[in-house]
């Protein structure tokens, strides 16, 4: 359960031993946290404790190591259960991350119950990683893929995709929260829509898992993926949900150990859920240090953080429309702390070569969504977004840092 507390940054900081450090001899400021976020000790202590004291593959022995390893790996398991209000631990399957959950639906589910001419609906703020699966799968069944629409503020076109919607469309697979610009999307009135019309919709979770309280069972999502490494977990370890009585008509993505129950040379019959997903010996100490990141967002309470993200982009966003030429991209009211920019005159990369030289971490580029920058006519943006251990004072710092840096590039 989570629960609000006092906010103190300056204690939360002191969990995360990389804040510390210098960068090119000025300290660290890190504003990198859509890409992924720092980890604080006790994610890290994890992973060294689960190396050094019970280090054994799970499920299959009958030792101490092993038994201990194993409850370690599934108490995970309930915490992500618990963590996104799932109904059942069994409906939590451990992947490599978002994109490994995405391409495990696409091929599953798509691979079985697409036919030729059936529709996908995505938007046009997608991931990368939520258009190339389907994509696949939409030409290997000669299915369709179609794209919902935006404004140029990256607001999606709702009467659009309500008209989209049709007989042929068995499935919507929408970004939660873009992560190129922080907007948050109905994804309540999608899934009703899709619903209405007979389809499954799956969200990326990816960024909203952080930052927005999620309820699967209340969104009535009949997927949901994201990855522990932007939760303040480890990298290398991902999660789908999927709804128990889909999960169970759906084929395995992988072979091999773990997923099944008996092997011949003739047959093979499968494992019970969430097993059927889990070939081979999994990420072992990053599923058990994921439940740390957890841990360390329900200590602070996920409102607590969001009211601290909220005024940290609510000052970023102010200074920056102060900066000559700076244009912010998705300004709107509803998004998490992300701010992304283009200033006239300057190339993304060029800035984050001056920014890093003076010891601030962004990221610039098109951030894996090619199409979105392609339809705002731009080739990137610079991207600054903001975590529960970020400060006013990283903020002040970063203007600076962007108004010496123009003096230098204007």
């Amino acid at each position: 359960m989570q629960r609000e507390t006092t906010y103190d940054v300056s204690a939360i900081r002191k969990q995360f031993p990389i804040l510390s450090r210098k960068v090119k001899g000025k300290n660290l400021v890190y504003l990198d946290n859509a890409a992924t976020s720092q980890k604080p000790s006790s994610v890290i202590d994890a992973l060294v404790h689960y190396y050094s004291h019970y280090n054994a593959n799970i499920h299959r022995g009958l030792h101490t190591l092993a038994d201990e390893a194993t409850a370690a790996y599934e108490a995970s398991r309930v915490a992500v259960k618990t963590f996104i209000g799932a109904s059942s631990p069994d409906e939590i399957i451990f992947t490599k991350g978002t994109t490994e959950s995405i391409n495990l639906v696409a091929k599953s589910w798509g691979g079985t119950f697409l036919e030729k001419d059936d529709e996908i609906i995505i938007s046009s703020l997608e991931h990368h990683a939520n258009i190339v699966p389907w994509q696949m799968i939409a030409a290997e069944k000669g299915a369709k893929l179609r794209v919902i629409p935006m404004d140029d503020n990256g607001l999606l076109d709702m009467d659009a995709y309500s008209k989209m919607l049709n007989a042929k469309t068995k499935f919507v697979s929408i970004v939660h929260v873009s992560n190129a610009l922080g907007i948050i999307n109905p994804v309540e009135e999608i899934i009703r829509l899709a619903h209405m019309n007979n389809a499954l919709v799956l969200l990326d979770g990816a960024q909203s898992s952080v930052h927005l309280d999620i309820d699967v069972q209340t969104l009535d999502c009949d997927f949901y993926v994201f990855s522990g490494h932007k939760i303040y977990g480890p990298t290398g370890v991902g999660v789908l949900y999927g709804k128990r009585h889909l999960l169970e008509k759906m084929p395995p993505y992988q072979g091999g150990g773990e997923m099944i129950k008996e092997v011949s040379f003739e047959k093979t019959t499968y494992n019970e859920l969430p097993f059927k997903f889990e070939a081979g010996t999994p990420n072992i100490a990053d599923v058990i240090a994921l439940k740390a990141g957890i841990d360390f967002i329900d200590s602070i309470g996920k409102p607590s953080i969001r009211k601290h993200e909220e005024m940290l982009l609510e000052h970023a966003s102010m200074h920056l429309r102060k900066i000559p030429g700076l244009k912010i991209i998705g300004d709107v009211e509803n998004k998490v702390s992300v701010v992304s920019f283009v200033i006239d005159g300057v190339h993304p990369q060029d800035l984050a070569i001056l920014l890093d030289n003076q010891g601030i971490a962004v990221r610039t580029g098109h951030h894996c969504a090619q199409p979105l920058m392609q339809r705002l006519g731009i080739v990137g943006t610079t991207r600054a977004s903001f975590a529960a251990y970020n400060t006013i004072e990283e903020i002040d710092a970063l203007v600076l840092a962007l108004n010496k840096s123009l003096k230098m590039l204007l």
